[in-house]
């Protein structure tokens, strides 16, 4: 594939040599600024004479060129660009050996140049756009201790629902306009820097310069099967010609728990269980005062630094960074330690008909973590326990199931994970005539996992093994080559037009690796570098993991027009044609059309001359869009595995047989989605915002259906089949405001403000039945198999179904309502009843921007309403008659001893999730110097998760709702970070 491609690439060569033999014949050539004596980037030049008419376009520093014409008189020159008034230059002879030089400024339309907003595949004046695309610049972004790019936007976006805990190697969720699927597969697709499916790890948030977030199908449908959930653009930052430029960022930060859950302390534990005439075993109490959150947790420190560097020359740019974070987390035991690097070059040649690129970025990792183990126990384990024996070593209780010293599991147990990640980025731009540009880009990513686990001879995760050590390695290779045509031209008679007819290419092969693991070692000296160190007993089996090599291939045809008259009425239509081996042979092709126009009232007289508004646009689009993210290809396969063993000759044999039914018709899912949305602005556009209506439906959901025992390969007689539809309903408000200017002072405001209704229309269709799925198995004490969530026709996902409290009979026992509505103290699976949506109601964001001097402070709040969560850590929690087995919320202490059913989840457990948080808020001093030594500094303080209002009882209300069983606090949460960090920024 890709020796085709430069097969392509050597065949222009002897175009680009005639065009280089050209400079040789008499030109014409110039700059094109604006009325300031800025360059002006794509103006569009014609050159006529009679019959004879040539095409050239301004490069980013304003210059053009006219190479191999006819010697002559008399020919004219037409500029042409949007937002600037078009001129006709005349009257120029064309002589042998001769050089024209010309220089031109031409003339605002409007008041102001519209910014530029990436699109898929290219970029358009924002003026332009006719979709639903929110833009964020660096200004933007959150401020705080940002791990994982994702948390830049969080809550800065309407519609863009992104959470997270306090854990540095965790993956924030993120879901866009509700959830569209029954599967894994519920996050945007991300794009950096134009290559599809980027790790957005590899860049730093010092480096993004923007970022675009593409909302409805008619944007996002442009990369097919992959858009149905939106698409996140990221834009890092570059070098321009002629300007030298070094910047420095680096932070230093100090982090602490934001919240702990209210427990029974030793005392309050002893005094409850003597009240009620028990206690404690003597092996339970040794006299301990232990607050085992705090033992475990330690004052963070995190620190960043981020040094940029760009410059270029003579057709030549480049940029590149070097990024060095580290997180020392709450948590003892769990840190983060990443390095990344960047570097982008371009080369003009050919008089600008030619542009090479290439980038290269690079991330190394190293995560430890703790077992999620930890976070029950922190709660659980026994305050009357001191952390040690008296011979030193951490104090075990072998009694109980699931019960181990908090302290001890950290110590005894070493999770380590190292990622390597590499990204490669060729490619090509060339100038054809008649205004028509062709990209060609190839990229190449790979990905690198080594996990490494080690439990100790103490550890009781690996009892009486002498030491375990698992090690796995596996690599993830992405290969895209991607080219394009793309045709740009404005009209003479106010009209532009603009092409793009694409096709690309991928191919993905993940779990390239193997696991091994061994036990019985000497000593716990080597951890797991020395697996042969270990002695393993006579019928030992390794762990070889579970992960199978998987080969993917994407093809993809895609085109796209837009045409706009007068910029008055605009119009956008795509069409992207996938091919995927990871679904079904009879359904591996798929079409995804979108179409999208807008209406500029601004540039109607009836509008312009009210003097009311400084902004109005009306926006509609329809697109369909697809879902691949998390199917595999062996998705619609017949997969063997082992289903046993059998005796033979002496010994057992693993038998081999059909695990997964195949599934030829297997298809992606699709969202259709329309959108309709009015942008405004007033007073100068002193107040601007967006208002989107939206209504989102997917149909052909993927899930595990049962099929008929004659149809059947497997045992399970499941299969992955499309059958179920779902629907997203919303409204978005987006608002900007500079609410006071005066002298010095200048305050900046922004607002947003989302709904979501989300609705599983069905679960069946005339092939496959399913009324409903139960979900939300939580695992408390004794509730192993109580489901307390449902997705069913008529409910949203995470629809909480569960049982009804009533309060407390005579006894002091929890009383819930049956099914025919009378009290039980006995209730059953059919008295559960749907009761709140995990969901919430709006999600919203406000920042505020004050400015005075060189003085700045910025404050950002955000938060949700609405929801429920089921605090299942409490219910779990709350069992007095366990009192003296494992410690109590302080809520049990008013719970009477003999209430059996206290941990039963019920609706009791439900709480309200609504909470706002002070995000974060930072005050800063900004100088700025003549001298070209230092051109600025930047000294800034910001704190981060201030303060958070809220009724929930948990641990922190930020709950993820990115998944299908959202809402659910499941004693396993990574404390929330509240963070304090001083910075310093260098230009020089």
């Amino acid at each position: 594939m890709f020796n085709k491609s430069w097969l392509f690439i050597l065949l222009l060569l002897p175009c680009w040599s005639v065009l280089h033999g050209q400079s040789q014949i008499p030109l014409i050539t110039g700059i094109v600024n604006d009325e300031h004596g800025t360059p002006i980037f794509s103006v569009n030049i014609k050159l006529q004479k009679d019959n004879f008419i040539y095409y050239a376009k301004t490069d980013v520093n304003g210059i053009f060129y006219f190479s191999n014409i006819p010697y002559g008189d008399g020919y004219t020159l037409t500029f042409d660009c949007i937002n600037f008034e078009t001129q006709v230059l005349t009257g120029y002879d064309v002589k042998p050996g001769s050089t024209t030089s010309i220089a031109i400024k031409l003339k605002k339309t409007v008041t102001e140049l519209d910014p530029v907003v990436i699109v898929g595949y290219g970029s358009t004046l924002k003026k332009d756009i006719t979709n639903a695309i929110s833009s964020l610049n660096a200004p933007d972004f959150n401020a705080g201790v940002i791990t994982n790019p994702a948390q830049l936007l969080q809550g800065k976006v309407s519609g863009l629902n992104i959470s997270e805990d306090g854990n540095p190697n965790g993956v924030p969720t993120v879901i866009l306009r509700g959830p569209s699927t029954l599967n894994l597969g519920q996050q945007p697709f991300y794009v950096i820097d134009g290559i599809p499916g980027a790790d957005i790890n590899l860049v730093s948030a010092d480096d993004i310069a923007s970022v675009e977030v593409l909302k409805d199908a008619s944007a996002s449908a442009i990369y097919g099967d992959r858009s149905a959930n939106g698409v996140i653009i990221i834009t890092t930052r570059k070098g321009k010609p002629g300007e030298l430029k070094i910047t420095y960022n680096g932070y230093g930060s100090v982090q602490k728990i934001a919240n702990f859950i209210s427990v029974a302390t030793a005392d309050q534990l002893r005094t409850y269980l003597m009240q009620n005439n028990k206690a404690l075993a003597p092996a339970d109490d040794n006299g301990g005062n232990t607050n085992w959150q705090k033992e475990v947790s330690r004052t963070g420190f995190a620190q960043n630094h981020n040094i940029g560097f760009s410059n270029g020359g003579d057709g030549f740019a480049y940029s590149g960074s070097i990024n060095y974070f580290q997180d020392n987390a709450i948590i003892k035991g769990s840190s983060l330690d990443r390095f990344t690097g960047r570097v982008n070059i371009e080369q003009r040649a050919l008089r600008d008909h030619l542009k090479l690129r290439f980038s290269l970025y690079n991330m190394v990792s190293n995560q430890t973590d703790v077992d999620s183990l930890v976070f029950y126990n922190v709660l659980r384990f026994l305050p009357t326990l001191n952390v040690f024996n008296s011979d030193g070593t951490y104090r075990e209780d072998l009694t109980r199931t699931q019960t181990y010293n908090p302290l001890g599991l950290i110590a005894n147990d070493q999770y380590n994970t190292k990622l390597k990640t590499i990204l490669a980025n060729a490619g090509a731009e060339v100038l054809l005539p008649f205004n028509i540009t062709y990209n060609l880009n190839v990229n190449y990513q790979t990905n690198t996992v080594n996990a490494n686990t080690y439990h100790n001879h103490y550890s009781l995760l690996a009892y009486n093994s002498n030491g375990e050590a698992i090690r796995s390695t596996y690599e993830n290779t992405r290969q895209i080559l991607e080219n394009y045509l793309s045709y740009d031209h404005a009209f003479a008679n106010n009209q532009h037009f603009k092409f793009l007819l694409g096709y690309s290419w991928e191919q993905d092969v993940n779990g390239d690796g193997f696991q091994t693991s061994n036990v019985n070692f000497a000593s716990d000296a080597t951890t797991y570098y020395n697996l042969g160190l270990g002695q393993a007993p006579a019928g030992y089996v390794p762990l070889y993991g579970n992960i199978s090599i998987e080969t993917l291939r994407l093809i993809s045809f895609y085109s796209r027009f837009n045409y706009s008259y007068k910029d008055k009425y605009l119009l956008q239509g795509s069409l992207r044609r996938d091919g995927s081996s990871a679904f079904g042979i009879n359904h591996r092709w798929g079409y995804f059309p979108t179409v999208s126009t807008a209406w500029q009232l601004i540039e109607e007289d009836f509008v312009k001359n009210k003097n009311i508004f400084s902004d109005l646009k009306l926006r509609a689009g329809y697109g369909v869009a697809g879902n691949t993210i998390g199917f595999d290809p062996l998705t619609p396969l017949l997969l063997n595995n082992t289903t046993g063993s059998f005796y033979y000759n002496g010994s057992f044999v693993n038998a081999i047989g059909p695990t997964q039914n195949p599934n030829p018709n297997l298809q992606w899912e699709k969202t259709a989605q329309l959108d309709a949305g009015i942008d405004f602005g007033f007073f100068a556009n002193r107040l601007t915002g967006t208002i989107d209506v939206y209504n989102k439906t997917t149909t052909d959901l993927i899930y595990n259906y049962q099929q008929p025992v004659s149809l059947s390969y497997s045992a399970a007689n499941s299969v992955y089949a499309n059958a179920g539809e779902m629907n997203n309903k919303g409204i978005e408000f987006s608002m900007n405001a500079v609410p006071l200017v005066s002298g010095q002072f200048k305050w900046t405001s922004n607002f947003n403000i989302a709904h979501n209704q989300n609705e599983v229309i069905s679960l069946s269709n005339n092939n496959f039945k399913l009324n409903y799925i139960y979900t939300g198995y939580a695992d408390g004490t004794g509730q192993s198999n109580i489901s307390t969530q449902i997705i069913q026709a008529g409910y949203p996902v995470g629809q909480f179904y569960t049982l009804h409290y009533l309060g407390k009979n005579s006894e002091g026992v929890s009383t819930f309502e049956d099914k025919n509505g009378n009290p039980t103290t006995s209730p059953e699976s059919t008295d559960q009843r749907y009761l709140g949506n995990a969901q919430p109601k709006l999600t919203f964001g406000f920042g505020n921007n004050f400015k005075y001097k060189n003085f700045e402070l910025n404050i950002f709040l955000r938060g949700v309403t609405g929801n429920k969560i089921l605090n299942a850590t409490l219910a779990t929690l709350n069992s007095p008659g366990d009192a003296s087995n494992h410690n109590i919320p302080t809520l049990t202490l008013t719970e009477s001893y003999n209430d059996y059913n206290a941990s039963l989840y019920s609706d009791r457990y439900l709480e309200n999730g609504t909470y706002l948080r002070l995000d974060n808020a930072s005050f800063a001093y900004n100088l700025k110097f003549a001298n070209k030594a230092l051109r600025s500094i930047r000294l800034y303080f910001t704190g981060t998760n201030i303060f958070t209002i809220t009724g929930y009882r948990g641990i922190d209300p930020e709950i993820n709702i990115g998944s299908i069983t959202p809402g659910i606090d499941n004693h396993n949460y990574y404390p929330k970070t509240r963070s304090f960090i001083t910075g310093i920024s260098l230009a020089l």
